[in-house]
């Protein structure tokens, strides 16, 4: 798993506009990067307007949110619109870059297992280092622990 201290491994992936964005575009700021399993289902709705209601926390601190999960761009602008959202939600449908990560997995629903994206968040810091990891984590302490970590960075 990366650890705190790793040199964040850098990615370019699609946003909801089919724009290329890569995580080195952020070099100088921090950045809060969550994965989320699927767009429009209720934890990750709580998670990403958690970040959305919390957002001027971010800006104050000079940081940038960015959503990550297997969601194709279609899917992902459709529900950035719904949730009015604002900032980038990043499309990894093969799950490369969530498998880099550490955070593509084993899950278990009604007792079936299946591989899938294990919830987490990441923040990176200025140079391009992770300042903080949280993985399997519930979608109201990813947001606890997210705006606290930033705020107090």
């Amino acid at each position: 798993m990366l650890a705190i201290g790793d040199k964040a491994p850098d990615f370019t992936l699609l946003n909801q506009e089919g724009e290329e964005v890569s995580l080195s575009d952020f070099r100088g700021q921090k950045v809060l990067l969550f994965a989320y399993p699927k767009a429009g289902t209720s934890g990750c709705t709580t998670q990403a307007c958690g970040f959305r209601d919390q957002f001027p926390v971010f800006e104050n601190a000079d940081a940038i949110v960015l959503g990550l999960s297997p969601d194709e761009p279609k899917a992902l602008k459709k529900w950035k619109e719904a949730e009015n959202l604002p900032y980038d939600l990043l499309s990894d449908p093969d799950h490369k870059v969530l498998e880099q990560w550490d955070a593509w997995g084993e899950r278990s629903m009604y007792g079936k297992k299946y591989m899938g994206v294990i919830r987490s968040h990441w923040v990176i810091d200025e140079n391009g280092v992770i300042a903080d990891t949280q993985y399997n984590v519930s979608p109201q302490n990813s947001i606890d622990r997210g705006v606290a970590f930033v705020s107090n960075a």
